[in-house]
This record gives structure tokens, sequence and C-alpha cells, in this order.
């Protein structure tokens, strides 16, 4: 094993916040705060100075502040995050010989020792800190060090040494030559304010039609704004506006065959008429659609989208990418299945498929082409069902060129599932409390 060097003295361990030893990232929202706590030690007696490193997504150089110590070798400052992206933060402590020498200077005064030698190995470390100082501070330090050489009386240079002034300059600037900085570089991933918190609505777009037995569109969504944003909703939550389809469609209350009339499933996503990128006719086009985001801005409401990444019989990927689905025995391509149940009109996607890449691209291009229209919230629907690989590949890189963008993990799942999806990207999440019902099932969920 290679030695370290051994003139780095300070050990620097048990960092908080850190999540899985810096694989995942903290979060945070903007104009909140990122409380650090290292335990900070070394050998011996000697003072010892910290800082807490960090640096925004705009930063080149790294901002420093001093840490605080606690009590039993815990040490603890603070930074605000005040723009959304990245930030990167990290520790680093070394040995204080100035403050060391200043704590015994103070003792052996009190005990009325001769300090003369002492007086002068002060000046020698405040002209080395000098060195490293600019402008006025190096002025002051500098004339210091003269005092303390100086033939004034001992009392005299005594009370320059320990003036309160002295100090707090020659902190600023600590020999950081032989300093531990932290093993790893932490992150803290920054989100705007409505990532910590939304009240959302729900609403049909077929069903917000002020006709009865009319199918709605965009423009009766649109109408339905003033009533929503009058009861304090700041998000309105639409399930798949996109074509559905027609082979397969199930009927009313998941009837194995539709009726005339029965609308299909809207998360049997695409038909003829297009697929993830397209709107349903009967809703609109594109444009209303854009028309409806502009509407809502006006009310303070954000539209979430809904994100279902699996496909009708009839869509469009089926037929120009076979390879993205999984064959039976009898060569058909396998529908989803919860037994007893079965939904013939929903292929899931095939993450194993050896075109694996190819997918990915695509299923980000759905994301990036929303977004080109103004969503900036997606509900991720049953993300529990797709690979973690995927997620954390999707939404990182969407977050690299569009950081205000909002994920919403619809996880109904376990909770250790629940965890891994949040550390992997997912910004919010939320669950019908599956397989809780007593009293002490709600409460140890609500609690953890």
């Amino acid at each position: 094993m290679e030695t370290a060097d051994g003139r780095r003295r300070v050990v620097v361990k048990g960092l908080s916040p850190e999540v899985e030893g810096g694989r995942y990232p903290v979060k945070r929202a903007v104009g909140e705060k990122v409380v650090v706590e290292a335990n900070i030690f070394a050998d011996g007696h000697d003072a010892l100075f910290s800082a807490l490193l960090y640096r925004g997504p705009g930063d080149s150089d790294w901002n420093s502040v001093p840490m605080t110590p606690l009590g039993n070798d815990r040490w603890r400052a603070e930074f605000s995050v005040d723009e959304i992206g990245v930030y990167a933060y990290t520790v680093r402590a070394c040995v204080d010989h100035f403050g060391t020498w200043r704590h015994g200077l103070r003792k052996k005064v009190d005990a009325g020792q001769d300090v003369s030698v002492d007086l002068l190995a002060g000046a020698q470390l405040i002209e080395d800190t000098a060195a490293r100082a600019k402008g006025r501070d190096r002025t002051l330090l500098r004339r210091a060090a003269a005092s303390l050489r100086s033939d004034e009386d001992v009392a005299s240079r005594v009370r320059i040494a320990l003036h309160d002034r002295l100090t707090e300059t020659a902190a600023l600037y600590p020999d950081l030559e032989w300093a531990t900085t932290y093993e790893r570089l932490l992150r803290v991933v920054v989100d705007r304010p409505r990532a910590r918190f939304g009240a959302w609505y729900e609403m049909f777009p077929r069903s917000s039609s002020a006709r009865p037995g009319e199918h709605g569109t965009l423009a009766d969504c649109a109408a339905r704004l003033p009533y929503v944003a009058s009861m304090g909703f700041d998000v309105v939550y639409l399930p798949p506006i996109h074509p559905i389809g027609h082979v397969n469609r199930k009927g009313r209350n998941n009837a194995p065959q539709a009726s005339e009339g029965d609308l299909g499933s809207p998360w049997a996503i695409g038909s003829s008429e297009g697929g993830h990128k397209a709107v349903h006719p009967k809703l609109g086009t594109l444009e209303d659609f854009r028309r409806f985001l502009a509407k809502a801005e006006e009310y303070g409401i954000e539209i979430a989208l809904d994100l279902a990444f699996q496909c009708a019989p009839d869509h469009p990927y089926v037929r120009e990418h076979p390879e993205w689905f999984r064959r039976r025995p009898d060569g058909a391509v396998q529908y989803a299945e919860n037994p007893p149940k079965k939904y013939e009109d929903i292929f899931p996607l095939n993450f194993e498929t050896d075109r694996w890449r190819e997918l990915w691209a695509e299923l980000k291009s759905v994301v990036e082409f929303w977004i080109r229209q103004g969503v900036r919230i997606f509900r991720v629907d049953n993300p529990h069902t797709k690979p973690f690989a995927f997620w954390e590949w999707m939404i990182g890189e969407i977050r690299k060129d569009h950081p205000e963008t909002i994920f919403l993990s619809e996880a109904f799942t376990r909770p250790q599932v629940m965890y891994h999806l949040a550390k992997i990207g997912f910004t919010q999440s939320y669950t019908y409390f599956a397989w809780r019902n007593t009293k002490f099932e709600l409460t140890g969920y609500f609690t953890e």
C-alpha cells in the first residue's frame, strides 16, 4: 500500500450529508441551506482550521466557509443554494499553527512565564502568513510581525500578539500546503421550489366538456382553469393525451371487447393517428395544446404531462421497431399481464432488446419533444417497471439542458424501490399506501 504523505496529519471523515458514499447527490430546492458536518481531528493537541468548500453551477472557483467546532471533533458549516443546477462540495482541514501558537502564548502569559522567545516564533508565523495575504491584510500582518520583533516591552508585544484583529486576519490565510481534503467530491442537485411542493389537480381532458355526453377538448380544459386556480392548485396533471389504440381496445370496466363508442384507455397509447409525440384528434391539435399551456400560465398553473412508456398494438413503434417488443412462442407480441388480469391493449417495451440504445434514445426524444412544447413537469407512469439504469441516464441527460424539469414518480411499489428511484433522479414520488391498511401500518409509513 502506498504511504500517504506523513505531513498531512489531519483526518477528515464522517461527512454529512452524503448518500451512499457520494454515489448519489443530495437534493435541495432554491433558497434552502446545505448544512455540512464532518469529523475532523489530528494527532496531538494542535489547533485545527477547517473549511467547507462549495461551488455552484456557474462557478469556476471554490467558495470557502470556515467551519465551527461543535465538540467531540465534530465540525459544521453551511451554504445556501440560490440557483437551479448541480453544486459540488467537500471539506478541507489543516493544522492551524498560528492558532496553536496563540493558544500556547495565552497559557504561558497567564502562568507568568517568560514569552520573549515565543514572540519571536510568532513573528515568523505571522510573516509566513503575510506572504499569503494581499493588500491591507498583508500590511497589517507585516506590521504586527515587526512589532513582535521590536524592542518594545513584552507586555505591549503580547497585547499585539493576542489582539482579536490580528487573529481574525491571520485566520483568513491558513497554510494549506499539508491540508487534508475529504476523499470524495459530493454533489447537491438543486431544483426550483415547485419541486419541493405543488398542489396537483388531475384533469381528464375527454371528461372536461361542459356538455354532457360530448368528448372534451383542450379548449374545454382551458375553460376550467379559472375554477382550478380558484381552489389554489398550481399544477394540472393530464393523463396521456395521445391517440388511443383501436386494436384490442378495452370496453367499459376493463371489458375485453369494446362496444360502439367506447373510447379505450388513455394508457393504451398509439394508433395510425400517431404515438407518444401526437395529440388525440378529438382533444385538438398540438397548437391547441400550446394555447392551453399559455392559458394555464396566465393563472400561475403549470401543466404536468403523463409519461407512460408503453404501446397499444397499433402504435407506430410496433410496426417500425418490432425488435423493441417481446414475442411469445406463437409469434405474437407479448401483451401486459398481471394475472389474473390481462391487458391485451398494451404492449410493454422490451428493455432487454439488443437495440436498447436506440430505444433509450427514442424515449428520451419523447421527453424532449414535449419540453419543446413548453412542458416542464412529467408524472411518470409505473417507473419501477422499467430499468433503473434507464431512468438515471434519461433524467440526467434531460436535466443537463433543462435542469428545471420535474419528474414525479408513480412509485406504486415497495419502500426500498421508492428510495432508489429518488436517488437516481426522480424529483418527487407518490404511492397509494400499497398493502398498508391498519392504523399501525399507516402510522409507521407516514413516520418513515
